[in-house]
């Protein structure tokens, strides 16, 4: 296990390296009248409809990939992953490290031509706080005074620490001092918005004819359970990076489907190829398999039973076998999960994950112990009926088929499986409509706190109905924590709660498998996001 850490470690930290040779080669090889000779248009695979390109409300993936390239924050990411500022063109620290003072840069315009101001950060920010909002990402600003205050309607949007001095100047008052703050800003809750176009329609977001954003692209179209287009955005201060003209995202999610598209060239690129083919893939120069700072895991509702019984979930979590899976099903390079932070978060003692160890192992045997001892604590003479909840991905199904048959072989229980589309899979699991059900989690930055906020109990992404006020705690007081090596223990002991609790399993840390068009150069690639293509471009080589 430790060989296959730092393995994966070596790769998260050649990736970049990489990447910035590859993009240096192919600026270097092309010369201008053969970027013009060729259509700069791609269509990539989204997988499915986003459920909200809106900053306020999204809270997944797929979402977010699109926002990433239409919308830009104080601060951004340059091609090797790095922060770096982004419309705040000067920044100053008070010595106290709490105040924030933000410069907007010259010739920051919103999609429509109209300036874009230092209100149109603090509009966006009370506005995911704003609890008629009902943003599942607003505890993500909680570091700032009053933020959580007035999320929770006990005091005033004024009283929050997010203030435009002038069309130019951002104040921003923390609570306490935070080392990451500015990566934190990178991420999409945190994008600006335009006070008057929410204030004239609150569906803005719906539709492309009333989307107005301020990224290296522009929304031109939304064909819902379609596509998304985007285009070059002439209004966006650094145009002149990017390449492209025209990006479509379509939405196709059974695998074998868009595995053909792209081999009849309707498809560029693709984010997750079908299990069977990855093999026969494997060698070829448009497939590659990337790192990806995630957890694949299944929750349980501990509200409803069978999994009201802790012993119950240690022992479903205990009974499948992880190598099996991701070697005989999965075949994408995933590691096998005994905890929930993934792989590839620095610490000053190493990986967060390599220093925190597992939590428990496979044991069939002790599963169906822990099973016989659970059923006898609550009575039962028989084990509830359990179904398993996926959203509709051909993947996803193979993965849930072989769980299913895993706990049938090695602990005698037999479960039923059902589906969902995305949209409606992510309502009914957060309306708790469920026994146990599949989920993912992705750092919107690579800090073990982001993994761990999930099961928050007050989290809205906390989906399990779990709450355990010691763990809030030790998050609490991790995120106040000046003293480096502190800060990460308190996070070592949240995550040993949780996994004590076993209010979810993990199953894998991901990684993801790309199909991409040999002629698209310059792509950036990171460890916790989907390609970002602002620097992208068709070679024609």
């Amino acid at each position: 296990m430790k060989k296959i850490l730092l393995l994966m470690i070596t790769i998260l930290a050649l990736s970049a390296v990489l990447a910035a040779c590859s993009d240096k080669d192919s600026s270097d090889t092309s010369d201008s009248s053969s970027k013009k000779a060729e259509k700069q248009e791609i269509v990539v695979n989204a997988g499915s409809e986003p459920p909200a390109i809106d900053p306020a409300l999204a809270t997944d993936t797929t979402s977010g990939w699109v926002l990433d390239h239409i919308f830009e924050g104080l601060y951004t990411r340059d091609k090797d992953g790095k922060t770096v500022p982004g419309l705040a063109e000067k920044t100053d620290v008070s010595e106290d490290g709490k105040t924030y003072t933000f410069t907007i840069r010259d010739g920051a315009k919103w999609s429509d031509g109209s300036p874009l101001t230092a209100n149109d950060f603090e509009f966006a920010w009370k506005h995911v706080l704003n609890p008629d909002t009902g943003s599942s990402f607003a505890f993500y600003l909680y570091y700032l005074v009053n933020a959580e205050e007035y999320n929770k309607g006990n005091v005033k949007a004024e009283d929050v620490g997010v203030k435009a001095l002038d069309e130019k100047t951002l104040e921003v008052t923390l609570n306490e001092p935070l080392g990451y703050f500015e990566t934190l800003l990178t991420m999409w809750t945190f994008y600006p918005i335009k006070e008057e176009l929410v204030a004239s329609n609150e569906s803005w977001s719906a539709e492309a004819k009333t989307y107005v954003s301020n990224g290296p692209f522009k929304m031109t179209a939304w064909e819902h359970d379609s596509e998304v287009v985007i285009e070059k955005n002439d209004e966006y201060y650094d145009k002149d990076s990017v390449n492209l003209d025209k990006i479509t995202f379509k939405m196709v999610s059974e695998a074998t489907t868009y595995y053909q598209m792209y081999k009849t060239g309707e498809l560029d690129f693709i984010k997750s190829l079908p299990t069977d083919v990855i093999e026969s893939e494997k060698g070829n120069e448009d497939f590659e398999i990337a790192p990806y700072y995630g957890t694949y895991m299944y929750m349980f509702n501990v509200e409803k039973e069978p999994f009201t019984n802790e012993k119950v979930r240690k022992a479903f979590g205990m009974a499948i076998d992880r190598k099996v899976l991701t070697e005989n099903v999965t075949l994408a390079g995933e590691i096998p999960a005994y905890g929930m932070v993934p792989i590839g978060a620095d610490t000053p003692e190493g990986d967060f994950r390599e220093v925190g160890g597992d939590y428990f192992e496979e044991d069939f045997d002790k599963a169906k112990k822990l099973i016989e001892e659970g059923m006898a604590e609550e009575g039962w003479t028989t084990l509830p009926e359990v179904t398993l909840l996926y959203n509709t991905d051909e993947n996803h199904k193979k993965t849930a088929e072989a769980v299913q048959e895993m706990l049938k072989q090695n602990i005698g229980v037999d479960i039923k499986l059902a589906n969902q589309e995305w949209k409606t899979y992510l309502e009914t699991t957060k309306t708790h409509n469920f026994q146990m059900a599949r989920m993912g989690w992705v750092g919107v930055f690579v800090d073990p706190v982001v993994n761990l906020d999930y099961y928050l109990g007050d989290s809205p992404n906390n989906r399990t109905g779990w709450v355990n006020d010691d763990f809030d705690r030790l998050m609490a007081e991790s995120k106040v924590e000046q003293d480096t090596a502190k800060r990460y223990e308190l996070l070592h002991q949240a995550e040993e709660i949780l996994m004590a609790d076993f209010p979810m399993m993990p199953v894998y840390f991901y990684t993801n498998t790309y199909l991409t068009n040999e002629n698209i150069k310059g792509a950036a690639n990171y460890v916790n996001r989907f390609p970002f293509m602002k620097w992208a471009e068709v070679t024609g080589k």
